[in-house]
């Protein structure tokens, strides 16, 4: 694990690719095994931490913006990890976004080809007392249900989604009402992200971090206030402490 010393926030890498990596990360850096943490809560995204649907999301967005004459990587890279609505938005102003959202919401549903669960999160997710964690996604209740079952995942019993919020990541309000609906401080929680946008509505909520690197690169997480990052699921591990009425988690 690789703490950056000069970081304005310090920002641990948990197993680094390679130690080269690492030295071109900062020049300021020490290697430690480990990092324990403690939480009373914690919220996973959906799409890239705990479920892979990447190749679908892709898929999709790939027909929709060729379609539509927008350049198809581009497209796919920007509309990862917000909803589908807001993007549509973006590209097409003056659409009838209502419209063209139940259309791309009907081909992510019809396209489940490849999603299944990321390594480790169906590990983690088992470990947890179902009042400590929750799933908070971008996409619809519907598709986030459909994704979460064909994974062979738990369905949890905070799930909040599109469909309940106003404002999609980036802003804070997807984490603050994960956070509000377990009863438990935003500051007590601790979020496991995929990309930017994540990123930064889980440290806008005021809580603490945990980027996997599944979806985008080491400088892009960090610079989004990743307070740590690791590979995978596979690399947090969770102990539930009832007595003390926390979390405890192991980053290796």
């Amino acid at each position: 694990m690789y703490v950056h010393d000069n970081a304005r926030e310090a920002v641990t890498v948990c197993q680094p690719h390679s130690l080269g990596q690492a030295k071109s990360l900062s020049t300021s850096v020490h290697y430690h095994d480990s990092m324990l943490l403690t939480a009373r809560a914690m919220l996973f995204d959906l799409d890239g931490v705990v479920v892979d649907s990447t190749p679908a999301i892709t898929r999709v967005w790939t027909v929709w913006a060729i379609a539509h004459g927008f350049e198809p990587e581009k497209t796919v890279r920007e509309a990862h990890g917000r909803p589908s609505i807001e993007s549509l938005r973006d590209l097409l102003p003056d659409g009838n976004h209502e419209a063209l959202n139940r259309e791309m919401e009907q081909r992510e549903i019809e396209d489940l080809e490849g999603v299944v669960a990321l390594p480790g999160a169906l590990a983690l997710l088992g470990s947890l007392p179902a009042d400590r964690w929750a799933i908070v996604t971008s996409c619809t209740r519907v598709l986030a249900e459909v994704r979460i079952r064909t994974a062979g995942l738990p369905v949890p019993s905070i799930l909040v989604t599109s469909s309940e919020t106003t404002n999609g990541k980036p802003h804070p309000e997807p984490y603050l009402k994960a956070a509000q609906a377990l009863a438990v401080e935003p500051a007590a929680c601790v979020v496991v992200e995929d990309v930017p946008a994540g990123i930064r509505s889980g440290k806008s909520a005021g809580a603490r971090v945990i980027a996997v690197r599944t979806t985008a690169p080491d400088a892009d997480l960090t610079a989004a206030g990743a307070n740590w990052l690791v590979d995978d699921c596979a690399s947090i591990a969770v102990t539930n402490d009832a007595t003390a009425g926390v979390l405890r988690i192991k980053l290796t």
